[in-house]
């Protein structure tokens, strides 16, 4: 059983056609979405609509939190706040009630039981949406914020948009990145693989070339409220 795990597309379609095709063409058998699907790119309705095309388990994040009823002090920095509420508003004006109601309704988590392996799911940490569990994050903190929550043999997350893979008291611990916004400086879109064949698991983080180019012509012509976004795009940093 191959199955692919994708996140953080932030409204970039152009990434997320680009990850679809690689999916396709490594014959994967199911993928599962972590959220964060519109906000903060130049595209949002067709990244949701592309999402919705899989029929599958989508979760929400922050972002998807954010679409919906905007962000509130304490979650950003009160020099970005207003900023980030312009850039919400654009997003949520290029998406009808439908839309709105579909992001509202995910849950925050997935659990997923294969050939005797379960794997756990979540946004952020499996009690926030909002907390951040960096790479760098000493084995003590991954147990507590990560792990000491769910009985599972896989555990993983997106938000933070940097991928890695640990292994942590006979438990994986894998952060698939952003295929819309890596924040890691390299400018390929991320997602994860976890491969079960009898038993043993195989895990696995995926880069994808996209046109990053094509990416902020359209946050130009959109007349998006924040083209600082186009430095990050370009840079795949903040």
């Amino acid at each position: 059983m191959k199955i692919a795990f994708i996140s953080d597309i932030h409204g970039n379609a152009v990434a997320l056609d680009a990850v679809l095709k690689d999916i396709k063409e490594k014959s994967i058998e199911a993928v599962y979405v972590l959220g964060d699907i519109c906000y903060r790119g130049p595209e949002p309705k067709r990244s949701l609509q592309l999402v919705q095309s899989l029929q599958t388990k989508v979760i929400k994040g922050n972002a998807d939190e954010w679409v919906v009823r905007g962000v509130r002090k304490g979650e950003v920095p009160d020099k970005a706040l207003e900023l980030m509420n312009l850039e919400r508003d654009w997003t949520a004006a290029q998406l009808d009630a439908e839309d709105m109601a579909y992001l509202q309704s995910l849950p925050e988590q997935l659990t997923i039981t294969e050939k005797g392996i379960t794997i756990h799911a979540f946004h952020a940490t499996p009690v926030s949406l909002f907390d951040v569990v960096l790479p760098g994050e000493p084995d003590e903190g991954l147990v507590e914020k990560l792990i000491s929550h769910q009985n599972a043999d896989i555990l993983i997350y997106a938000h933070i948009h940097k991928p890695y893979i640990r292994y942590i008291k006979g438990k994986v611990i894998m952060n698939i990145g952003s295929v819309g916004l890596p924040f890691d400086g390299l400018r390929k879109a991320s997602y994860g693989i976890v491969e079960i064949v009898e038993g043993r698991v195989q895990t696995s983080i995926v880069r994808v070339e996209t046109d990053v180019e094509k990416v902020v012509s359209q946050f130009k012509a959109a007349d998006y409220p924040n083209l600082h976004i186009i430095e990050v795009v370009q840079n795949a940093s903040l």
